[in-house]
């Protein structure tokens, strides 16, 4: 049955106007924009069997052209609107956090930072250079990989924060695991940084772990 033939509070795009986009469930906003599904399959359908196909939301925001196209009537166009949602909602993410005090904005940086690393597939290692009033610089990915004493170079870290005259970092990297719990390697890697930044004058605020749920902060559980 078509989605048009659905009673009318049934239908996503009906749903989400009349009660918000949180009444609705992953298959159904993705739904809404795939907008058609294919002979036989409603966009409901085939939004759940990408989803299933994918492993989720994850899965789908890290899928390349080639594991998204392979699902029965998508093809390269619908990829690029993907792909281009997914950079949107990372650039308004981003603006919602420049020039900002991040100090009276903590959920716009978690959200921001979720955006950018949640989707990866591989562990990657930010930092976010702020000024003397805590306001963004840049936001760069410093490093890829195991998030370990051999793959994270304070020296480096170090000659960006003077390069960019940043008074303050707060670092964050994700688990694709999704667990958000600190390794040991993580707490150790922090210390070195902070170290090593504190001897140019450039504190550490914070260092994000990013998975399922909501980020883990080192300095809120009191570990930095």
């Amino acid at each position: 049955m078509s989605i048009t033939e659905w009673p009318e509070h049934e239908r996503p795009r009906e749903k989400l106007l009349s009660r918000g986009a949180q009444a609705l469930t992953d298959a159904e906003l993705l739904a809404i924009f795939l907008r058609t599904g294919v002979p036989g399959k409603s966009a409901v359908d085939l939004a759940r069997e990408l989803l299933a196909d994918l492993d989720g939301l994850k899965g789908l925001f890290a899928a390349d052209e080639k594991g998204f196209c392979r699902v029965k009537g998508l093809g390269k166009a619908k990829y690029a609107q993907l792909q281009a949602v997914l950079a949107l909602s990372r650039r308004y993410l981003e603006a919602e956090i420049e020039d900002r005090d991040l100090l009276t904005s903590p959920e716009a940086t978690r959200a921001y930072l979720k955006a950018r690393l949640y989707h990866q597939v591989r562990e990657v290692f930010a930092c976010l250079f702020l000024d003397n009033r805590h306001r963004v610089i840049r936001c760069e990915e410093l490093f890829l990989g195991t998030i370990d004493g051999a793959s994270v170079h304070p020296r480096e870290v170090v000659r960006r924060a003077l390069e960019l005259q940043a008074a303050a970092v707060i670092f964050a990297h994700n688990h694709p695991s999704g667990v958000t719990e600190p390794s040991q390697a993580d707490l150790r890697i922090t210390q070195r940084l902070k170290e090593a930044l504190a001897l140019v004058d450039v504190r550490v605020l914070d260092h994000l772990i990013i998975g399922e749920g909501d980020a883990t902060s080192l300095a809120e559980q009191g570990l930095l």
